[in-house]
């Protein structure tokens, strides 16, 4: 044990050190064709609330496990500001050969969420080492997703870069999936009212800042930001009301709250910006929270068991499912609309429409799901380290700690 220790001491600085040389090479020689790395420039305080909710409140909100807290919000910091740069490298990369692709870090911070979704269901469970690698494999996979849907299916670049819930939520699931269980006697992966309560300070802070992360990039600022908060609003007040119905004693459950409250910003994430009736907005928000708080009870109670699967945060149905349903909806609506404009007299047109729609998000779901089998395979092998199953869940084995802390 001692042994080992120091080896995952070892490695974790000079990967670290490996990979800023590579950024800081970047940023010397540069790449012929990279477009404007700080773009939009005039968006840069909608550019800050998307960094507050990714590293504060995303940090927070993954503060969930009683004895991992450190590790939670520290990180999620770590692996955020490693992976922008090396988001901006791969980009880097591909606009040299991809010309709609353009660089910027907003971009950069947008995509990084993926990242972040995927970290909560592997949550205690990956070293440092693993969560870096997932990393970079994930970004690098992400933004092959996105080329395809944005090459071969002609997706718009804001809409593709709207897939981060979908991918990083399955692609979590995928790798997950090979980590060994925890131990029937291990109870480190309960929560407690202090971690319960800096959870929900993170939950508040994503809920405050999505309409700026679904507005960013879109052309209708205005209507995004209007049908986001709506529908977080709507979606908000949906998890209480179902919280307290589901309940046997009528009280609310603070895993409703974390997880349902955000539904709505998921759910509109693909259509806030082109959503020309409110009203429609607001009932993606109710409709999101619903299958969040019903997916809990039935994914938690059959679907993971069957399937010896441990979502350590809940991503599959804080995330995965509310983003099927958004862009289900997506596709709905947008049918309706052109629909509408045809008179229905274009029906061969509306049928590919459907088609390259569906495609799209089946494709990224498929493409997470069967990268992240490969990665949670790959983070196993003996090189990385990975942590037996008794040290799952515990600050200690990372970070000094003291006894004090540990107790509590």
């Amino acid at each position: 044990m001692p042994s080992r220790y120091l080896n995952f001491c070892c490695s974790v600085p000079w990967l670290l050190l490996l990979l800023q040389t590579l950024f800081l090479i970047r940023s010397f020689f540069g790449f012929p064709g990279v477009g404007d790395v700080y773009s939009p420039s005039n968006f840069y305080p909608e550019f800050q609330d998307v960094n507050h909710m990714v590293i504060f409140g995303f940090g927070f909100f993954l503060m969930v496990l009683r004895r991992y807290g450190f590790s939670s919000t520290g990180f999620n910091f770590l692996l955020i500001v490693l992976g922008v740069q090396c988001s901006v490298l791969v980009e880097d990369c591909l606009v040299v050969f991809l010309s709609f692709l353009s660089c910027s870090l907003a971009r950069a911070t947008v995509s990084m969420t993926a990242v972040v979704i995927s970290t909560g269901a592997v949550l205690g469970k990956a070293n440092p080492v693993q969560l870096i690698v997932m990393t970079l494999v994930e970004l690098f996979v992400f933004y092959v997703s996105r080329c395809i849907n944005r090459t071969f299916l002609q997706v718009p670049d804001h809409l593709s870069l709207m897939h981060v819930h979908l991918f990083g939520a399955y692609f979590g699931l995928g790798i997950t999936s090979r980590f060994p269980e925890p131990p029937p006697g291990l109870d480190k992966h309960r929560s407690t009212p202090k971690s319960d309560l800096f959870s929900l300070l993170g939950t508040v802070f994503v809920w405050v800042f999505w309409p700026s992360f679904n507005s960013i990039l879109a052309d209708s600022k205005k209507e995004a930001v209007l049908n986001t908060y709506l529908a977080l609003a709507v979606s908000a007040v949906a998890a209480f009301m179902l919280s307290a119905l589901t309940s046997k004693n009528g009280k609310f459950r603070m895993a409703h709250i974390h997880s349902a409250v955000l539904a709505g910003g998921v759910t509109v994430s693909y259509t806030a910006h082109s959503i020309q009736h409110p009203w429609i907005a607001m009932i993606l928000g109710l409709l999101g929270s619903v299958i969040t708080v019903l997916g809990s009870h039935c994914i938690q109670r059959c679907f993971n068991p069957a399937l010896k699967l441990q979502d350590t945060s809940g991503v599959h149905f804080t995330f995965g499912l509310p983003a099927v349903l958004g862009a289900v909806a997506a596709v709905v609506l947008c049918v309706v609309e052109k629909g509408i404009d045809t008179q229905w007299n274009n029906l061969p047109s509306l049928g590919y429409l459907v088609f390259v729609d569906v495609g799209a998000f089946c494709q990224t779901i498929i493409t997470a799901l069967t990268t992240g089998l490969i990665t949670g395979l790959i983070l196993n092998i003996k090189l990385l380290k990975a942590v037996h199953v008794s040290k799952y869940f515990d600050d200690q084995f990372y970070w000094e700690v003291s006894f004090k802390m540990i107790s509590d």
